[in-house]
């Protein structure tokens, strides 16, 4: 294959049919991407697979498999490979970008509701009884993910030492990640993977040219917002939302802790409960769950009720930006590669001690969270916990683990519960 040819494979249609539009579809995916990471990676396979065949299933399973390898949510990267497999450089940036933006503008437009409404009575019912939910689908991530991580004494003991570095120690994320990487490869591990026939890797500079690409757009926009609208807070979420981007092992549980601490407690663009309302918020709205960020960003812009929300949305949707812009440049630089990646033990090994470390980071979570939701400030419980939350969480979780119930009925639920309570006077 000649240069000229491999750069052409890379940017071209992929499979026989992929030259029909496609564009309808990734934008139904799009608005129907509820139910975190397994849901909308079982609705990408059904119209992909099973539906149109625009891919088989190891080709899908293989993109999957490589996300997940990758810093970033792996259900966007996952539908940007396939965009990119199915349609060229084009189509894999419009698959990504049309199961991100839907999920984006109604997270801003429900983070200024938030925003303008959160000290009226009845939204402070709804989040009362909403947060508690929150912290009983986290405790179903936590177990959901240290079931498949934890497979043996090395990783629980991986795991407990991650959540004692952060919890107790407040180690910084991005190290307890490069560490968990470390360990990783000395960790016992399987037998290795049968290794598949890898497709031609293409054009050498194609991922040169990504990435250069996307770091100019990256710093054009820096440098365009900081020249018209000043430092700060712009600088504070490009610094944020960009470092978060490139430590998001894991899913969006892992790396939260590490956003909402500096959200918070360094940049005090909220309060502790306020992020538990955009975890909520972004749990029961199609897109990846990391779109919270969009709802911390648009409070690093707002001055208060009443004031010009302007600011507050452009710095949402900057967020936005900077957090899928790395994950869109990782997965379309390495997106011609993925077949001749898949035979790297040594990335394998890698990620199964950041999953580990993960299950200690989520632990943290739960406790950061739960906290917070479960025992406010005045509470005057056994322990220092509201009884009325705490129950509202028990019967969250209840649903959750027994029922399976989906994450944004629990959602609902919680925000009905809230107003009935408060109404009757029991909030």
């Amino acid at each position: 294959m000649t240069e000229g040819q491999a750069s052409e494979a890379e940017t071209s249609p992929g499979p026989k049919g992929a030259t029909s539009d496609t564009s309808s579809m990734w934008i139904k995916i799009g608005l129907l991407s509820f139910g975190g990471p397994a849901g909308q990676i079982a609705l990408m396979q059904n119209e992909l697979v099973d539906r149109r065949k625009l891919v088989d299933e190891q080709t899908f399973l293989r993109g999957l498999n490589f996300s997940m390898l990758l810093p970033g949510p792996e259900a966007q990267q996952l539908a940007t490979w396939l965009g990119w497999r199915i349609g060229g450089l084009w189509g894999g940036l419009f698959a990504g970008l049309a199961f991100v933006l839907p999920g984006a503008v109604l997270m801003i437009g429900l983070a200024w509701l938030a925003a303008s409404a959160g000290d009226t009575q009845w939204a402070r019912w709804i989040f009362a009884g909403v947060q508690p939910v929150v912290v009983a689908i986290v405790a179903q991530a936590l177990y959901r993910i240290g079931r498949k991580a934890l497979n043996g004494p090395a990783a629980m003991a991986l795991a407990l030492s991650a959540f004692v570095a952060i919890y107790f120690l407040s180690a910084p994320f991005p190290l307890i990640v490069a560490l968990a990487g470390v360990i990783g490869l000395l960790l016992p591990h399987g037998p290795e993977q049968t290794k598949v026939d890898p497709a031609p890797p293409g054009s050498r500079g194609f991922a040169l040219r990504v990435v250069l690409a996307f770091a100019v757009v990256v710093a054009a926009v820096y440098v365009a917002v900081r020249a018209v609208f000043g430092a700060d807070p712009f600088d504070g979420v490009a610094e944020l939302f960009l470092s978060a981007a490139f430590v998001t092992f894991g899913g969006a549980y892992a790396v939260l802790p590490y956003v909402a601490d500096l959200a918070v407690e360094s940049y005090a663009w909220l309060t502790k409960a306020e992020m538990i309302n955009g975890l909520a918020l972004a749990e029961s709205t199609p897109g990846p769950l990391i779109l919270v960020n969009v709802y911390a960003g648009f409070f690093a812009g707002w001055d208060g009720p009443g004031s010009d929300p302007t600011i507050a949305i452009l710095t949402a949707a900057l967020a936005c930006f900077y957090t899928f812009a790395p994950s869109f440049m990782l997965i379309l630089a390495a997106a011609p590669y993925v077949e001749r990646l898949q035979n790297a033990p040594v990335a394998r090994r890698a990620l199964a001690g950041v999953s580990a470390a993960v299950v200690g980071v989520i632990a943290n979570l739960a406790v950061y969270f739960g906290v917070e939701a479960l025992a406010p400030a005045g509470a005057a419980g056994p322990l220092g916990l509201d009884l009325v939350r705490t129950a509202i969480a028990l019967l969250a979780a209840g649903l959750a683990f027994g029922l399976n119930v989906s994450m944004q009925y629990l959602v609902a639920l919680g925000a009905v519960t809230g107003l009935a309570l408060g109404y009757g006077g029991l909030l």
